[in-house]
């Protein structure tokens, strides 16, 4: 490979730790002063307001978010967990069709790590498609609990580990830290 030919790469930001949106989008930002173009495609959060829309909004043609999940899974809720499993699969379906369309620089895979670990898509779907992505294009996944098959592709794993929070002592989710 010469200077200046980039090879796409496949990134990781897992852990229990807070701070994996953020890592990925700190990516973006930074690609983005090299005019990449980024698609963040969201598997679980759903239609509820969070500044990163907002911001995503200021960065637009350069960064676009699609959020096309059903919000946070609540298990023992067998209906709720079918539904989120169609949203899933939809959202599987559109990443695909974005990841090989080679339109973009970077896609980030927002909390799809959470989709694997809840078994609502075979991680040998994502893993094939991860292996024929367009050679240039870097892919991030993000989402805690990252299944060893995609952390064996990755070329770059980042494991947030929490140390200490704010709910520990009872704060609340604050505007602008948490959403």
């Amino acid at each position: 490979m010469s200077q200046g030919e980039r090879r796409g790469l496949i990134i990781v930001h897992t852990g229990n730790g807070k701070g994996k949106t953020t890592a990925a989008m700190g990516l973006a930002l930074r690609s983005i002063g090299y005019n990449f173009k980024i698609l963040m495609i969201q598997f679980i959060k759903g239609t509820w307001h969070y500044g990163e829309l907002d911001a995503v909004k200021k960065l637009y043609p350069y960064f676009k978010i699609v959020h096309m999940g059903k919000g946070f899974v609540q298990f023992g809720k067998e209906k709720s967990n079918s539904e989120h499993v169609l949203a899933v699969i939809e959202t599987w379906n559109f990443s695909k069709k974005k990841i090989e369309s080679d339109e973009f620089d970077m896609i980030i895979l927002d909390e799809i790590n959470y989709v694997l670990n809840y078994n609502f898509l075979p991680v040998e779907e994502v893993l094939k498609t991860l292996k024929s992505k367009p050679g240039r294009l870097h892919l991030v996944l993000t989402g805690r609990n990252a299944h060893p098959m995609i952390i064996e592709m990755a070329d770059l794993v980042t494991e947030m580990r929490e140390i200490k929070h704010p709910f520990q002592k009872g704060f609340e989710a604050q505007t602008g830290i948490e959403f």
